[in-house]
């Protein structure tokens, strides 16, 4: 048989058995992006800020460990943490295999972090990380699309970051046409590396002769030590240090309490240089290198700690004539390490007084460790007042305070103390609940005359997920489930608000880090909402609030985190300003507003700089030397397109004909909007309509006098009914 013939045959037989002509390497998966290159594919379109100029090698920053990628890269929107926005598109490609797999995580935001398959620009598969069963957020897993029905259409696929608060970011890589489906993995959590002690060659005694040891941190070109200090057998602190490589690199000094054990001699070692341990000493006083509470962006009316980074706010409420105020904090540095509980109190949430941290981290399993120390890290909770003394602990007509925590690897855990805060103490019976959360918020329900604990928790059934689960309690101790609320993340809220002021026409709200809340009714063990999905009051760099319990006015008072660097100073991360939380009847429904306390407004100093009833079509413009400031703005629409607010570096829209206040809807009232800004040195707070929206962001111009404030009619005339900017006083000093 010649050549031509045997190949004749073979084409025959191929074709027959339908291995040759179309049909070779009809099985082979087809890669759309696998994300290893210097940059994105080729044609891919990038918007917004999100995603960058190119792919990931791993984690941003501070992120958590990014696992689950293959190869070097992968997309990740963390790029600045989750603020940036923006859409990755591919170019257009042939649907020609039955599936479409790909790794994805991060934020668990149907819709808003997610990867869409397009189809006519139609959206017909959408898949969001997938957080809820696998652990950790920032493990990729592998999701699995059903094409089989669209073969031989044209597709592309669009990587979606819509959010800018908690989680707002997506994980993707390894996107590719397949003929198979590919299981999703099962996630491993790394070993937690033990806490070794420290070296015992940098070791050594110190007379405790003040309240303090007091010891040098460095911002930059550092090392991570630890440091453990105990009196005798007793385990005092156990943390982790920025220590400095040398004394040319301090960049301030910070503190840890001691006062106990005066006359005592402490044990001090730590992960540091000699030359650097030879630094640590008792003090009364903490060492400043920069004016304390003068820092140059240090915050002048808003709450903010001495030293150190600080995250949720945690354990707010009121008792005996004072508002109590707890949060996270690292004692040891501007990154997020450690997790004790900075403690505060405060006649008027305005002036605050910074005491002694109320809770320490990592006693491990020593027998004898200070009272106040967890075995792990203290994460978020909350606090109450035990009126009813139904923990037992009450001594003398002193009522118990009760702080509720998450002692990591432990379970939901209490603290609690009998002399009014000035000592406390981790209950011996902890964790009082066990399961896959964190963060419990404890209220009194006086209905039932039972406790009631809000917690973040995650179930393995998919149809609840992510959830709130209450629990309910007589004494503290034993706690019952007693329902779930599907779909929310971390730092549980739940806090009851007459509507528009009736106390007889109440509703419940619960809320969660996001700042996304639903409204519903609550007998004391579930929750109902009475509407589909969430609403949202709040935007910006705001995140994982709390409220105040048993305010003495009956008001639901807030603080949140606001999520953002400041840089280079001995403190890092503040809160918002307090404020009032009210249900309105709005032509939406029931909605709620915020607005700051009516406290700050005794911080405005006399003589504002304003204008009143003026019609404009230009520019009024303030100028300033100072750079707090209160400033309210009224306005009646005209011809105007819109209405701009300049105040140094920073800018805030009013868009008459869409109704916007930035990227925030905001209707106006009876033709009129108003706009509020509060201004301090590293910080912006924008409300709207009197509260129907919040901003919290950074300045573009921390620590900068603003210069100029000024407000402009763009595209038209409008009126000023009036502009008023209000100097503001400091809480820290006494003029």
């Amino acid at each position: 048989m010649n050549r031509t013939a045997i190949v004749s045959v073979v084409l025959l037989v191929g074709l027959a058995l339908g291995v040759c002509g179309p049909a070779w390497g009809a099985d082979k998966d087809i890669v759309i992006a696998d994300f290893e290159g210097k940059t994105y594919p080729e044609g891919w379109k990038v918007e917004g800020t999100a995603f960058g100029k190119a792919p990931a090698s791993g984690k941003f920053g501070n992120q958590q460990a990014v696992s689950g990628f293959e190869g070097k890269g992968l997309v990740n929107t963390f790029i600045k943490r989750d603020t940036p926005t923006g859409k990755l598109t591919s170019t257009e490609f042939t649907i020609e295999r039955d599936y479409i797999k790909f790794l994805i995580g991060g934020g668990h935001h149907p819709g808003k972090t997610c990867m869409n398959l397009l189809i006519d620009g139609k959206i017909v598969h959408t898949a969001t990380g997938p957080n809820v069963d696998d652990g950790g957020n920032e493990f990729l897993n592998w999701e699995n699309w059903d094409v089989k029905k669209y073969k031989g259409k044209i597709a592309s696929v669009q990587i979606v970051d819509d959010v800018t608060d908690g989680w707002g970011h997506v994980n993707v890589d390894q996107i590719i046409q397949s003929n198979t489906q590919t299981k999703k993995k099962k996630f491993v959590a790394p070993k937690r590396r033990p806490r070794t002690p420290p070296t015992p060659a940098n070791s050594r005694e110190i007379k405790i002769t003040g309240k303090y040891i007091i010891f040098p941190v460095a911002n930059k070109g550092g090392k991570r030590g630890r440091m453990m200090i105990k009196v005798g057998d007793t385990l005092v602190h156990h943390l982790d240090c920025d220590f400095p490589t040398s004394k040319d690199n301090i960049s301030w000094w910070t503190y840890l309490d001691m006062s106990e054990y005066k006359g005592k001699t402490a044990t001090v070692s730590a992960n540091a240089l000699p030359e650097i341990c030879e630094m640590f000493e008792s003090s009364d006083k903490i060492r400043n290198l920069q004016p304390l509470y003068d820092e140059a962006l240090r915050p002048q009316f808003h709450i903010s700690q001495k030293r150190g980074w600080n995250n949720d706010p945690n354990g707010m409420f009121y008792h005996d004539g004072r508002y109590h105020f707890f949060w996270q904090c690292n004692p040891a540095g501007r990154n997020w390490a450690n997790m004790y509980w900075g403690y505060a109190t405060s006649t008027d949430m305005v002036h605050w007084t910074e005491h002694d941290r109320a809770l320490r981290s990592y006693g491990g399993n020593e027998k004898n460790r200070h009272p106040k120390m967890a075995v792990r890290n203290c994460f978020s909770g909350s606090a109450n007042v035990d009126k009813n003394n139904s923990g037992g602990w009450q001594k003398g007509a002193e009522k118990t305070l009760v702080l509720a925590f998450t002692d990591t690897g432990c379970g939901e855990s209490l603290a609690y103390s009998t002399d009014a805060g000035k000592t406390w103490k981790y209950y011996e019976g902890n964790p009082v609940i066990t399961h896959r959360g964190r963060d419990p918020k404890l209220m009194w329900y006086e209905p039932g005359k039972h406790w009631v604990i809000a917690v973040y928790d995650e179930d393995k059934d998919k149809k609840i997920g992510r959830n709130i689960a209450l629990y309910a309690s007589k004494d503290l101790k034993k706690w019952e489930l007693t329902g779930k609320i599907p779909g929310y993340f971390e730092c549980a809220e739940i806090f009851e608000l007459p509507v528009d002021g009736d106390k007889k026409n109440t509703k419940w709200v619960i809320f969660a880090a996001n700042a996304q809340y639903a409204i519903g009714k609550f007998n004391g063990k579930t929750f109902v909402p009475e509407h589909k999905g969430k609403h949202k009051v709040h935007y910006g760099n705001y995140y994982a609030s709390q409220c105040f319990s048993n305010s003495p006015d009956g008001r639901v008072v807030q603080v949140g985190w606001a999520r953002f660097n400041i840089p280079d100073m001995p403190f890092n991360q503040t809160f918002t300003v307090p404020t009032n939380l009210t249900l309105h009847a709005t032509k939406d429904g029931t909605r709620m507003y915020v607005t700051p306390i009516k406290e700050l407004e005794k911080l405005r100093k006399p003589k504002p700089q304003a204008v009143e009833n003026k019609v404009i079509s230009d520019t009024i413009t303030f100028e300033t030397k100072d750079q707090h400031f209160d400033i309210v703005v009224t306005l009646k629409q005209g011809t105007a397109k819109k209405a701009i607010l300049k105040f140094g570096a920073n800018t805030t829209t009013y868009d008459f004909a869409a109704q916007k206040l930035d990227e925030m809807p905001l209707a106006m009232k009876d033709g009129k909007v108003t706009i509020r800004v509060l201004v301090d040195r590293p910080i912006v707070e924008l409300i709207g309509g009197g509260g129907a929206c919040f901003k919290t962001m950074p300045r573009r111009d921390m620590g900068k006098p603003l210069g100029k404030i000024s407000l402009t009619a763009d595209g038209g005339a409008m009126t000023v009914e009036s502009f008023v900017a209000y100097e503001m006083k400091s809480t820290w000093k006494k003029k």
